[in-house]
Parts: C-alpha cells; sequence; structure tokens
C-alpha cells in the first residue's frame, strides 16, 4: 500500500478459517520469523472473504486498505 514516508509499506489481508483464532501481531511475529525483516507486513487485515474474478483468482486490484487498518 502506499506510503508518505517510505513510498510503500507491505500490508496483508488475512481470512481465517471459522474456527481460527489469531491476532494482527501473532500474524506480524509468524511472518517476522519466515522472510527478511523488510518484508513482513506491518499492517494486517482481517476480512471475510477475498475478492475473486470468475476464474477463482483473487482480485489484487480490488482490496482495499485503509491507513487505520492495523
Amino acid at each position: 500500500m502506499p506510503d508518505p514516508r517510505m513510498g510503500e509499506e507491505i500490508a496483508a489481508v488475512v481470512v481465517l478459517k471459522p474456527e481460527g483464532r489469531a491476532t494482527a501481531e501473532e500474524i506480524r511475529d509468524h511472518v517476522k520469523a519466515q522472510v527478511a525483516a523488510y518484508k513482513y507486513p506491518r499492517i494486517v487485515k482481517f476480512t471475510g472473504a477475498l475478492p475473486k474474478g470468475p476464474t477463482g483468482k483473487i482480485l489484487k486490484r480490488d482490496i482495499v486498505i485503509t491507513p487505520t487498518d492495523s
């Protein structure tokens, strides 16, 4: 997502399974342990479903993240 200071900021949009439980901090910590320090998402947004096209591909351009999302 756009960032006024750095140009871009990494964000994650997460859909949990119905029985799934996780916090934004847990998601960040898990990803941080798996990737380089500059690649983990600073912003984590939980949603019920991701927008998909007719073929089932995720439509990234239709995902909206606002600066107020944590």
